[in-house]
């Protein structure tokens, strides 16, 4: 009948065997046979250098083939010492050159490829199977690039000429057009057979004491890559036939459709064994990955564990130390090795890319005071970027690192690939980072000498070096609540109104009425106490859109002073938080810790939604109460007006603030998630009860 094709009832069981990979009756028994031919001895090749000679030979065999800027053989020429690689091929050659001979010949008389396949496994019993296949492939390559090159240099090369003449190529190559789809099927075939092959000798070169052969994972594998040993050569026996078929082919060409089919169903049958492989591959070496990865990360705890000279070790564990030059000096823009880092207090500044601009800001200013000579600088920042590598590093994480890593005047690392996975893992599980960053510092010996030293650092600044967890504690003893420590040098202004011994007001909140009405009749109190009065406005601890409005009204309005610029109100903020945060640290308590109580008790004015208010004068001596209470307390001044002649503005007011105190009352104290040690029991700064814990999820305040 017209259009009817008949497949013969060889191709009818490649069929067959396709439906069962590797579970088929049939399967079941070649398997039999292929294990029947497998007697290894105890010798060991290296094949990785011959397989590379044999997909260079094979990929430029090839009428499409296009000079590739470096081939597989100038990879093996620049990898391995050539005499390493002659000595290789001096012990194989007579095996090669036998292999390419027999399966020419029986591929030549018309052969069984299954009876083939199972004569050359036996003639190549001893070997192992990756030895096997490399081998097989490399007979293959010789004869296959013999043919391509007479083909590619007939033309042009004298003795070609008449080679290609005697195999009647040139007879074949005027008839490129028909046998273009055996040619492709070829290729296909060709691709796969390698893809399997370097599939295989991965498996082999898989290190055993991360990995053992009885792994599960690695079990599995190697029960399937005796069949894809097999597939695989019967495979180079069909492209043989198919290469030997065409030689003095003459004029009876024939249709190339049928041979076509067969490396086709083949080629797709290597395709289904390949992806069965490399599956199992990539599970192996997950768990290779994982063994590997808990290694290193023991590693590190030894090293932090141990005494050292210096701080190198340490350093380049934590560095990638695969990498000669893993950090980039931050004034030269150069990369540097970790030796500029030699015996020198390194302050590990470890963040994700999303850095505040505040943070970043002011902590490059303090950096700088030191590094400018205002004050001698004795340590080094390095900043080391942890990312989430579940996430894709697109072009824009890329952009952001690049203009982080440029703003930041110390030292960066190059990348944050350079980040070990287990340098990430003990800088989460061990120092605890989560989003905030972490200022964490190492002595000259690579000791940790403090988890984070971002608290000291905005809260005394360089003052702080050494940065040691002792030094935190030394300064808090030399500490007592004052106005200084509040404002610290923000703003020169005030710290000079102390000196002066004014009364000085900072007040708070973002409620634009409350703020009117309290300014206005603040002054007017004070005016009639005849009381030089400051006020200056600090917003709140997340300054958004409603402090900026806040600030505009205030300056339009003339109500009072305030900060033009949102860091500074971002700085005071995060300086009492860590106060708060390094009181913690040191095991400090509310009913204990007198800095702590008034520090707790301004952060939770922070937390509600109302105003508040500081008043001192001068350094000490300071007064705090929550915005309508203050506000009505002045509202109703003349009822106290004859107590500030006697005892003083501050404390006529202290008194006259008694009765609004009540027993009821809700306190918040929202703190932003902190690394380290926050206890879960927490005493309200008003009445010393135990706080309720709650949690909150919070983008901004506006």
């Amino acid at each position: 009948m017209a259009g009817t094709v008949v497949v013969p009832m060889q191709k009818m069981q490649l069929i067959k065997g396709e439906r069962h990979l590797f579970s088929s009756s049939d399967d079941s028994v070649v398997m039999k046979q292929i294990m029947a031919t497998h007697a290894p001895d105890s010798r060991e090749v290296d094949v990785r250098p011959i397989l590379h000679i044999v997909e260079d030979i094979l990929q430029r065999a090839n009428p499409s083939y296009i000079l590739m800027p470096q081939t597989q053989l100038e990879l093996v020429e620049a990898g391995t010492h050539p005499a390493e690689v002659i000595s290789m091929l001096e012990a194989l050659a007579y095996t090669v050159h036998r292999m390419s001979s027999e399966i020419n010949y029986k591929c030549s008389i018309g052969g069984d490829a299954h009876a083939t396949t199972l004569a050359l496994l036996q003639s190549l019993s001893s070997y192992t199977w990756d030895a096997k296949l490399v081998i097989v492939l490399a007979a293959f390559a010789i004869s296959y690039g013999e043919f391509w090159l007479t083909t590619q240099l007939h033309t042009v090369n004298p003795l070609a000429k008449p080679l290609a003449h005697l195999k009647q190529l040139p007879n074949m190559l005027e008839h490129t057009d028909l046998l273009k789809p055996r040619f492709d099927a070829i290729n296909n075939l060709i691709k796969v057979m390698l893809d399997v092959t370097k599939c295989i000798v991965e498996f082999r070169e898989l290190p055993s004491e991360y990995i053992p052969h009885d792994a599960p994972e690695m079990a599995m594998a190697l029960a399937h890559v005796p069949t894809a040993v097999y597939w695989t050569i019967r495979g180079v026996i069909a492209c043989t036939s198919q290469i030997v078929s065409l030689v003095g082919l003459g004029h009876e060409l024939i249709s190339s459709t049928t041979e076509a089919w067969e490396l086709s169903s083949l080629a797709h049958k290597l395709n289904n064994i390949h992806g069965h492989l490399i599956r199992q591959l990539n599970l192996c070496k997950q768990q290779i990955g994982e063994k590997k990865h808990m290694e290193a990360y023991q590693t590190l705890v030894r090293l932090f564990e141990t005494i050292h000279l210096d701080n190198i070790k340490i350093l380049r564990a934590l560095m990638y130390s695969k990498d000669d030059l893993p950090i980039i000096d931050g004034t030269t823009k150069k990369r540097v090795s970790v030796e500029v880092l030699r015996r020198k207090i390194v302050m590990l500044f470890i963040t994700d890319l999303d850095i505040s601009h505040e943070e970043l800001f002011v902590l490059i200013q303090l950096y700088n005071d030191t590094h400018q000579g205002k004050v001698e600088r004795h340590y080094e920042i390095v900043w080391l970027p942890v990312i989430d590598r579940h996430v894709p590093w697109l072009q824009s994480r890329e952009e952001s690192f690049n203009r982080l890593a440029s703003s930041m005047p110390w030292y960066s690392l190059v990348h944050p690939s350079l980040l070990d996975k287990a340098v990430v893992k003990y800088i989460r599980d061990v120092w605890h980072f989560d989003k905030k960053p972490l200022l964490v510092v190492l002595d000259p010996q690579g000791k940790l000498v403090c988890p984070n030293a971002l608290h000291m650092m905005w809260i005394w600044g360089s003052l702080a070096f050494p940065f040691t967890s002792n030094r935190e504690e030394a300064l808090w003893k030399q500490e007592i609540w004052r106005l200084e420590l509040l404002v610290d040098e923000i703003d020169p202004a005030i710290l000079q109104w102390v000196s002066e011994g004014r009364h000085i007001c900072l007040y708070g909140g973002d409620n634009i009425d409350w703020i009117r009405s309290f300014t206005t009749t603040l002054r007017r109190v004070a005016q009639d106490a005849r009381v030089p009065l400051e006020m200056v406005y600090v917003g709140r601890s997340n300054p958004k859109e409603k402090v900026k409005k806040a600030m505009s009204v205030i300056a339009a309005e003339k109500l009072s002073g305030y900060w033009p610029d949102v860091d500074m109100i971002w700085f005071f903020w995060v300086r009492l938080e860590s106060m708060w945060h390094s009181k913690m640290q040191h095991d400090c308590t509310v009913e204990d810790d007198h800095i702590m109580q008034e520090v707790m008790q301004i952060l939770s004015f922070d937390g509600s939604e109302e105003g508040w208010a500081v008043f001192s004068q001068g350094s000490v001596g300071i007064l705090k109460s929550q915005g309508n209470k203050l506000l009505d307390c002045l509202m109703h001044y003349d009822a106290w007006r004859d107590t500030v002649e006697l005892e003083g503005f501050i404390p006529a007011l202290g008194k006259a603030l008694l009765p609004y105190q009540t027993h009821e009352h809700c306190t918040r104290l929202i703190l932003p998630s902190e690394t380290g040690k926050i206890g879960e029991k927490i005493v309200c700064a008003e009445c010393k009860k135990p706080m309720e814990k709650y949690v909150l999820y919070r983008c901004c305040t506006d």
